[in-house]
């Protein structure tokens, strides 16, 4: 298919797509740092654009006519490590990604966020949106560590299919999920050279030590060194040695959002961090595009019904369904 990536960062998506087979025709950003890595790593273009600019993006994005939209509009405003404030004007632009979807009419679109967009107005506006312009829906928050990732991280997708049925998408989404979260130990082996890792918490009454025998928490963009007062706690591993405990460096850290070693990061520690944590993990982006590609060979099943529904239920209990929305109906299977 041919894809355009909006708010594409340093990559994660385009990279997780293009594994998968997606020809990525043209991506869009706004920050030169993230674009300038992007530039390092792949040879289709990106163009630094304003995409508030509604106008200018779609008559360039029309002549692209792509197949399929992806994009994870910023999602500071909705975030638990934001103010949660969606007048603040970030929020915003996912009002225009939805807009330029529905402007240009791909067959297909992926919208990216964080779990907490879920209780945001704006998503049930840009629904009624979808809706209105002929697209079927399929909602869902995906645990990336049931995708290989290692890393507990949940985000919410949003799939639409010009003239498609809601919720068709579940079954191949569900289908793939790992029997277990994967471990940092299961993905990278002993590379990182430890066991135990620091993660600064958000405040000390939170866990800071984490072992590589468990999925990583989420990646965020902050990275900072063990205070040298900290002390451990109840949370943490019982054996971990203060003496020796580290973070993990930034590129370490990038390899927990899947990207691959030889991906070239240059800039500043403080602008890679943020870039990598802001990223979509590689792996979690090429599970969402095989599955899409998966439907498309199945010559787009029917509506999704509930009795028809063949996966395992423990791997429904891996999605977390946006059950506050009559698109998804499926309580009675779990």
């Amino acid at each position: 298919m041919k894809t355009i990536d909006l708010f594409c960062g340093c990559g994660g998506m385009s990279l997780g797509f293009k594994n998968a087979g997606f020809d990525i025709k043209l991506s869009a950003d706004n920050w030169d740092k993230a674009i300038s890595v992007y530039r390092d790593n792949f040879c289709h273009n990106i163009e630094k654009m304003d995409l508030t600019d509604e106008k200018s993006a779609c008559d360039i994005f029309s002549e692209i006519n792509p197949e399929i939209i992806i994009g994870g509009p910023p999602c500071q405003d909705f975030s638990s490590a934001g103010k949660r404030d969606e007048t603040l004007g970030r929020a915003d632009l996912t009002y225009h990604y939805a807009n330029i979807v529905c402007q240009v009419k791909p067959n297909f679109f992926v919208m990216e966020n964080v779990e907490r967009i879920k209780k945001s107005k704006i998503l049930s506006d840009i629904i009624s949106q979808f809706k209105d312009n002929g697209y079927g829906l399929t909602p869902v928050i995906l645990d990336a560590s049931y995708c290989n990732v290692p890393q507990a991280r949940t985000r919410f997708f949003l799939i639409g299919h010009k003239g498609g049925k809601d919720n068709a998408l579940l079954p191949f989404l569900a289908k793939g999920f790992s029997e277990h979260k994967m471990t940092i130990r299961e993905y990278l082996g002993d590379s990182l050279g430890v066991d135990y890792y620091y993660r600064h918490p958000r405040n000390y009454s939170r866990r800071g030590v984490f072992s590589i025998d468990e999925p990583s928490p989420t990646v965020r963009g902050v990275n900072r060194p063990v205070p040298p007062s900290y002390a451990l706690h109840d949370g943490d591993p019982k054996n971990t040695d203060l003496d020796i405990l580290r973070p993990l460096t930034t590129i370490e850290r990038s390899y927990l959002q899947t990207f691959p070693k030889e991906f070239v990061f240059n800039g500043t520690k403080t602008n890679l961090e943020q870039m990598i944590g802001n990223a979509v993990p590689v792996n979690l982006a090429n599970y969402v595009a095989k599955a899409i590609k998966e439907y498309v060979a199945s010559d787009f099943i029917s509506e999704y019904q509930v009795p028809d529904f063949k996966i395992p239920n423990t791997n429904l209990k891996r999605m977390l369904l946006i059950k506050e929305f009559e698109l998804i109906k499926i309580e009675e299977s779990i």
